[in-house]
């Protein structure tokens, strides 16, 4: 029996695609998955693929398109599998359109033994034999009869040429053989995480080299052995993730790129690492040893670079801002306003008093707050340096917090101790050192020179920005907040969950940061200003799928009923299925009505502590009466602008008729 027996049935399995049009070509593939059971929710699971989707193109090249997702509702691990004469644009890098597509479905809490067959079928994707026995099988069940491994391809490995490697047996020959050691990951840990090993393995091997991989994916990981990494020439680190424990190659010649470079350009990176080995002398090199410097993603743009270590430690910063927010709104929704002059619960706590557990609410919840601004330092200076950065991130972040700068002196405090301990872990000091620069030179200095540099060079400007920013929320009336809601309105609708819709959110919890105890403070109007804009685009679109039935298809339909749920959440991703299917007449309705309901909102001057929850938390809400009316003044233009827009589309020919596969899909829910 094959790793990948079962994953896919003859019935899973289309010869000819038809669609060009990729979000068609997907709904195409996920309605065979639900007509067989493997998936319950069309609409559903075509959001979390969306969602994949949206984080990276999943186009890996040579004809080859590999949309996946873990999701909760697939039934169990399975492919849907697509050939197209025409070609699919998968944005793959070499800009070819995928003849081969694969619908890779993984349940969202699949165990081991599962996530191992997805991982051992993304590695076999890599061999050229595989998949040209796919091109030429000529029948639905020969296609499934490879796919699980229940048929040898019938084409020898030798009968067609290895790719030719760009110079690596040129660079690796000096040396012997080069010895490597790798780490892949990718975001869902699925697909790219296993192909880029397989692709370094093949790589390595056309170059004379040998190479250990370490796959950090969902199938679980075999960490590299200690002996291993200390006998390696080099290292390769293909992610779009943290490396987790990053310091085991502290001292390595590093080759450092994204995961998609692993698959589409291996020969080069084995190429690199030999240079690199050639470059700091070859060998093995002692732990401590400095570090050469990283090579950066191929076409990662500084900006993009910046993006993702501010959105790592935003990432790491939002529980605390959940856990904090929530536990101060509960605080004085059961013990009102003045619960935040309360004196210590320590020595003072009543079980059977409601004003002892308000107090201790808002305390937990005011020193969980207490954490932020250091924990999106340090974990920016965490993206930037790895673990060495930690302790300058954090100590830079607190003192942010004393001299009254922030979440911005967050930032510039975590950048400033990311690049500064990056810049440290390369020195080249005497081997009597190496030994205690990790535990103490590195820490020591690093903490010393970002506390000086918040205490007495940055910290006061930006304490006075933030004040600035703090008034300037608190003061806000008239047209200046009504405009202000409206742009952050646009921002969460615009893309709807993606950098946008963040970039926002992170602006109104970092405000919420700066609220203190104030009742009716601006930033908190901030928050519930954007809360109720991101609930707009789902309520306005499952809003729309009652009054103009025909307008939709029997999928969205069936869609607008979870949108409804899904936007009184707060979760503006339940629109996406709808933006994928028509954005040019989705996204402005969602805009529109986001601003729309962004706007009163300021104008009514509802407040929000709580930094999520939708309905749900309606009685921590300031006016909750009047921020209702703005949530279905925007969710009542959103369904009217896309009802518009849409039964302007060609008249009557708008009207969407029924699809036979789409009806045989849904009776399979």
């Amino acid at each position: 029996m094959s790793d990948t027996s079962g994953l896919t049935t003859p019935a899973l399995v289309d010869l000819h695609l038809a669609p060009t049009d990729k979000g068609e070509a997907l709904r195409s593939l996920a309605q065979r998955l639900v007509a067989e059971g493997r998936v319950t929710d069309l609409d559903g699971f075509l959001a979390d693929v969306a969602a994949r989707e949206a984080q990276a193109p999943t186009g890996m090249g040579d004809g080859i398109g590999i949309p996946h997702c873990r999701s909760a509702h697939v039934t169990r691990p399975s492919l849907a599998f697509g050939r197209s004469t025409r070609g699919v644009d998968f944005d793959a890098p070499d800009g070819r359109p995928a003849d081969l597509v694969f619908m890779i479905a993984a349940p969202a809490g699949a165990d081991d033994t599962h996530l191992q067959i997805l991982a051992a079928l993304a590695r076999r994707l890599m061999d050229p034999v595989f998949t040209g026995a796919l091109r030429d099988a000529g029948s639905p069940g020969a296609v499934a009869a490879l796919i699980n491994g229940e048929e040898v391809p019938a084409v020898a490995p030798e009968a067609g040429p290895a790719p030719a490697p760009s110079a690596a047996p040129e660079a690796a020959a000096p040396h012997g053989e080069l010895r490597l050691v790798a780490v892949t990951s990718c975001p869902t840990g699925i697909a790219h995480t296993y192909m880029a090993a397989k692709a370094l393995e093949l790589a390595a091997a056309r170059a004379g080299a040998r190479i250990e991989v370490e796959t950090q994916g969902s199938a679980g990981t075999t960490v590299l052995a200690p002996e291993v990494i200390a006998a390696a020439d080099a290292v390769i680190l293909a992610h779009d993730v943290e490396v987790r424990d990053r310091a085991r190659f502290a001292g390595k010649p590093t080759v450092d790129v994204g995961v998609k470079a692993a698959v589409n350009r291996a020969d080069d990176l084995i190429a690199q690492a030999a240079g690199l080995v050639a470059e700091y002398g070859g060998g093995t090199r002692p732990a401590g040893a400095p570090v050469p410097a990283p090579r950066t993603p191929a076409g990662e743009h500084w900006a993009q670079r910046l993006r993702k270590y501010l959105m790592t430690g935003v990432s790491y910063m939002i529980p605390f801002v959940a856990a904090g927010g929530l536990l101060i709104a509960l605080a004085f929704a059961v013990g009102g306003y003045q619960i935040a002059s309360a004196p210590s619960v320590l020595g003072h706590f009543d079980l059977t008093s409601s004003h002892s557990w308000a107090a201790m609410l808002f305390q937990t919840g005011k020193a969980s707050f207490g954490f932020l601004v250091p924990i999106l330092s340090g974990y920016i200076a965490w993206a930037i340096a790895d673990r060495a950065a930690l302790a300058a991130g954090i100590a830079g972040g607190a003192v942010s917090v004393a001299v009254g700068a922030g979440f911005l002196g967050g930032i510039v405090s975590g950048l400033a101790a990311g690049f500064l301990v990056l810049w440290m872990i390369r020195w080249n000091v005497p081997r009597a050192v190496r030994g205690i620069m990790p535990v103490v030179v590195i820490p020591l200095v690093s903490v010393a020179v970002v506390g000086f540099l918040m205490f007495v060079v940055v910290g006061s400007p930006i304490a006075s920005a933030m004040n600035g920013l703090t008034d300037w929320l608190n003061g806000l009336s008239g047209s200046n907040a009504i405009l202000l809601g409206a742009l952050l309105g646009a921002m969460m609708a615009f893309d709807m969950g993606g950098p946008l819709n963040k970039v926002a959110y992170t602006f109104a919890a970092g405000a919420l940061t700066t609220a203190g105890t104030t009742p009716d403070a601006g930033s908190l109007k901030v928050m519930a200003a954007v809360m109720a804009a991101g609930m707009t685009p789902p309520l306005g679109m499952a809003l729309a799928t009652v009054v103009r039935r025909k307008l939709f298809t029997a999928e969205e339909r069936e869609n607008g009923k979870a949108a409804w749920v899904l936007g009184a959440s707060f979760i503006t991703e339940g629109a996406i299925p709808f933006a994928a299917a028509d954005p040019l007449r989705v996204i402005p309705a969602s805009i529109v009505g986001s601003m729309t309901a962004g706007g009163l909102v300021m104008a009514f001057g509802s407040t929000l502590r709580a930094p999520h929850g939708g309905i749900w938390v309606l009685p921590l809400i300031g006016s909750p009466v009047l921020y209702l009316l703005a949530v279905v003044a925007g969710t009542v233009l959103t369904a009217a602008v896309v009802v518009l827009l849409k039964g302007m589309r060609n008249g009557a020919a708008a009207e969407v008729p029924e699809s036979p596969v789409a009806e045989k899909g849904l009776a399979g829910v």
